[in-house]
């Protein structure tokens, strides 16, 4: 019987089921989604091109990591440079019994740099030893290179114009000179490339005794695991042991921070993204249920048990769920490509990696909106079922004035939390912070879902002053939402929830971007900046640019990365390597000391400066002691030789640039800061410096603010596209809402009609109640947001939150549209022809 109802009453009031099904079909498609991404970085992988026909790698560990907070589990985060292995690990495994070739490989960024010289595009570096790598049995290179000579693919070679014999300058991470071209090597698959003999691409490297890899053949009839096997016996846990697939991840290091961006995307986000959607589905049906309160109470007047009617309203939502999988899977699938393809684009995933699409993802998005359709039809079918039915009719004609005891007290438990919450994130440093932000939203989400009738009740009676002022159509609209806050609190909730999503994540960047520019535009103080139109400048472009006339200081700026823990966490941190006398480097970048001096700062990684909110979050002060590791993953303990106030958008921690050049991938600066002497032509300081090398650009100050807002391009974007869906979900779920409760009202404005009130009447005041919808949700979404954003900035930037004025008109003018629209559409489909009796 009750599965009959339900297929009744889908089949012949479909415009009552029209709402819910809209709701699961975007939240099907959002799960899916992010599903689909965390999938993907679940199973990325880079297939081996270089190391095809080497069964196995070795190579060090691309993860930091810790003891996480259960038992038997770490934590692993992605080191910001390559860890690289000890030269002397590839003769150790060539003595094994079952090796028959163990080829070091070297690899660095190579330029043309120096004027006059050949022009040719950026090479790779490469040591002669590892030519065979990716092609064994393809021909020798012309030559063996010796200390001043250079073996060049011949693409390159016959782009630039040269040939055997000829000469070229060259520039790498560890030195410059001039080669002579002692043979052209066909395409062997390493791309654009440049082979030097073992000891010059040491030295070149940057990475003198170190190698990225060792290249392990075995001997005939020793399979891939037996080698492994016995070469991981000779490592003895000092480098890692790759084989199969595993091997592209050497090859593309970018692996691991594109899977730790698709599992954050996919698990963080997706967490939130299906809360939400479930928060709309369970909203939307009770809704529905709501409105058909009048067709409930007759099913208990004429003997239908409180059981059947919980159990017709469940089947009701249950029923709706495949076909909203059906409908919502494959936009989800359209979704997740075009976010992938984004991500690829932006060079945050490798191109290599192929996004997963399988089938698991589907299946838990549907089986999730299935359960929460199953959870909104029970939450919502309790109240028509706990009816009487002598008192069914009379109860369904009257709503409730205040929410009941338990939603109340769950309400107020949510508020709690969402201020405990916020207060928490207020103590914490910018990255625990920043990831406190969408719970304290939700938990405020959640109180104002509780409490909606109540609050709507409230903020009416001063919201609706204004409008009783202007017209008898305002006066009476604001009548009407204050009668009926349950059914108008339904729309309020996901207007609320645009502005607290969309609010939160577009505030949040324009704030770290806003004091971001503050800390850059007063911290650089150079004359010029050279920035790199390649992978960076050598060290010696800083030395030469010092040595010209009119120069006062020119410093080099090294930008890497280093891992800190806090709260039983890893998080990243900029780190600045600085060039030349660290007393100078307030010529060209001020960063505002506040204890200590930067000239404390040593060629080592025993002393560092550090920004005051790391510093005031991880305790430490001048004179301290701060546990670090380095890009590489190095552990170090340099003692804080000072604290400054301008590190957003520069650096969280300072350390002489010789302290990192061993720890980073490729010791190259991103910019080079020059200031003149007092009497100096700056015109002509500016023509020596871009005559100095070929591979930079001259700018001043704005070229280095430039380059910050590149770093920052990229969380800047993840931030809008989240802001994006997350607030088109809701405002989607909130225009659904609003035109199912204008539909509802479809006798009252016939009676409306009938007391003789015009079609312009009726519409002015459905107009007001728009505006009051859209005011009260821009009200109680605005403080959520605002409640957030203070803690959550604070502990990021130091400063309140940035809210330019022009994107917050923006947000409340979409959201007054958004409600204006919705509502003023199906009024006028309900106000055609002529005026009649409502039917009771």
């Amino acid at each position: 019987m009750t599965n009959g109802l339900a297929r009744a009453s889908i089949r012949f009031r479909p415009a009552s089921f029209v709402g819910s099904l809209v709701a699961l079909v975007f939240s099907v498609t959002i799960v899916t989604a992010c599903g689909i991404l965390l999938q993907t970085g679940i199973t990325a992988s880079v297939p081996p091109q270089r190391y095809a026909h080497t069964p196995v790698v070795v190579a060090g560990d691309q993860y930091a990591r810790i003891d996480a907070a259960h038992a038997d589990e770490t934590e692993d985060v992605a080191l910001p440079e390559r860890d690289r292995v000890p030269a002397a690990t590839a003769a150790r495994i060539a003595q094994l019994p079952t090796v028959a070739a163990a080829v070091p490989d070297v690899a660095f960024p190579l330029q043309s740099t120096v004027p006059g010289s050949a022009p040719l595009p950026d090479l790779t570096g490469r040591n002669i030893a590892a030519s065979g790598i990716p092609a064994p049995d393809a021909p020798a290179p012309g030559c063996v290179p010796g200390p001043g000579e250079v073996v060049l693919d011949r693409n390159s070679a016959h782009a630039a114009g040269l040939a055997v014999g000829d000469h070229v300058a060259l520039t790498a991470p560890g030195g410059s000179g001039t080669y002579r071209v002692c043979g052209l090597a066909p395409d062997r698959g390493d791309g654009a490339s440049a082979w030097f003999a073992g000891p010059v691409a040491d030295r070149l490297s940057g990475h003198p005794g170190t190698v990225d890899a060792v290249a392990v053949r075995p001997r005939p009839g020793v399979t891939t695991g037996e080698l492994a096997t016995r070469v991981r016996e000779v490592l003895d846990g000092r480098a890692e042991v790759f084989t199969g697939d595993d091997r592209g991840e050497v090859e593309e290091p970018g692996l691991a921070d594109g899977r730790t961006l698709l599992l954050g995307l996919g698990g963080s986000f997706g967490g939130i993204a299906a809360t939400t959607a479930v928060f709309v589905v369970i909203g939307t049906i009770a809704l529905a249920v709501g409105q058909r309160a009048r067709e409930f109470a007759l099913l208990r007047a004429v003997g239908a048990t409180p059981r059947q009617i919980r159990r017709t309203v469940a089947a009701e939502a249950l029923m709706l769920a495949p076909v909203a999988g059906a409908l919502g899977v494959w936009p989800g699938v359209a979704l997740a490509h075009w976010w992938f393809g984004q991500l690829v684009d932006r060079g945050a995933v490798p191109e290599q990696v192929r996004l997963d699409v399988g089938f698991l993802p589907m299946v838990v998005a549907v089986g999730l909106v299935a359960l929460a359709a199953l959870l909104a039809g029970w939450v919502a079918g309790r109240r028509p079922a706990r009816l009487r039915p002598s008192q069914a009719l009379g109860e369904a004609a009257l709503e409730r004035a205040w929410p009941g005891v338990v939603r109340t007290v769950l309400g107020v438990a949510f508020a709690v939390g969402g201020t405990v919450l916020a207060t928490v994130a207020a103590d914490l440093d910018g990255e625990d912070a920043a990831n406190t932000a969408l719970g304290v939203v939700m938990c405020f989400l959640a109180a104002v879902a509780l409490l909606g009738p109540l609050l709507v009740r409230l903020l009416v009676v001063v919201l609706g002053l204004p409008a009783r002022a202007c017209s008898v159509a305002g006066s009476l609209a604001a009548d009407n939402v204050r009668a009926q806050a349950r059914g108008f609190a339904s729309a309020v909730i996901p207007i609320a929830m645009v502005t607290a999503f969309c609010g939160t994540l577009v505030f949040l960047q324009t704030t770290v971007r806003h004091v971001s520019d503050e800390h850059v535009r007063d911290a650089v103080v150079a004359d010029h900046v050279l920035s790199p139109t390649g992978p960076g400048l050598p060290d010696t472009v800083a030395e030469r640019a010092a040595d010209l006339p009119g120069v006062r200081t020119a410093t080099g700026v090294l930008r890497t990365g280093v891992l800190y823990q806090s709260g039983g966490a890893l998080n990243s941190a900029t780190a600045l390597g600085v060039s030349g006398d660290p007393a100078a480097l307030p010529d060209v970048l001020d960063l505002d000391v506040t204890s200590g001096s930067l000239a404390r700062l040593t060629p080592d990684a025993r002393t560092v400066a550090v920004d005051a909110l790391l510093a005031d979050s991880l305790g430490v002060s001048t004179g301290d002691r701060l546990s670090l590791r380095l890009g590489d993953g190095t552990r170090a303990r340099p003692t804080v030789v000072a604290v400054y106030q301008r590190g957003l958008g520069l650096g969280d921690v300072l350390f002489s640039r010789d302290a990192l050049t061993t720890h980073v991938t490729a010791a190259l600066d991103d910019q080079v800061l020059v200031t003149d002497s007092g009497d100096a032509d700056h015109a002509a300081v500016a023509h020596a410096l871009a005559e100095l090398t070929l591979a930079a650009s001259v700018t001043d100050a704005a070229g280095y603010r430039a380059q910050a807002d590149r770093d920052q391009e990229l969380n800047a974007w993840a931030n809008y596209v989240m802001a994006a869906v997350l607030g088109g979900f809701a405002a989607l779920a909130a225009g659904n809402t609003l035109v199912m409760t204008v539909l509802q009202r479809r006798r009252e404005l016939a009676l409306l009609r009938l007391t003789g009130t015009t079609r312009r009447q009726v519409r002015g005041m459905v107009r007001f109640e728009a505006l009051l919808v859209a005011a009260t949700g821009l009200l109680l979404g605005g403080v959520i947001a605002w409640t957030t954003l203070v803690p959550v900035t604070r502990g990021l930037t130091g400063e309140g939150p940035h809210v330019p004025a022009g994107t917050a008109l923006l947000l409340s003018a979409g959201v007054v549209l958004l409600t204006l629209v919705t509502t003023a559409l199906p009024t006028r489909a309900l106000l055609r022809g002529n005026p009649v009796a409502p039917g009771g």
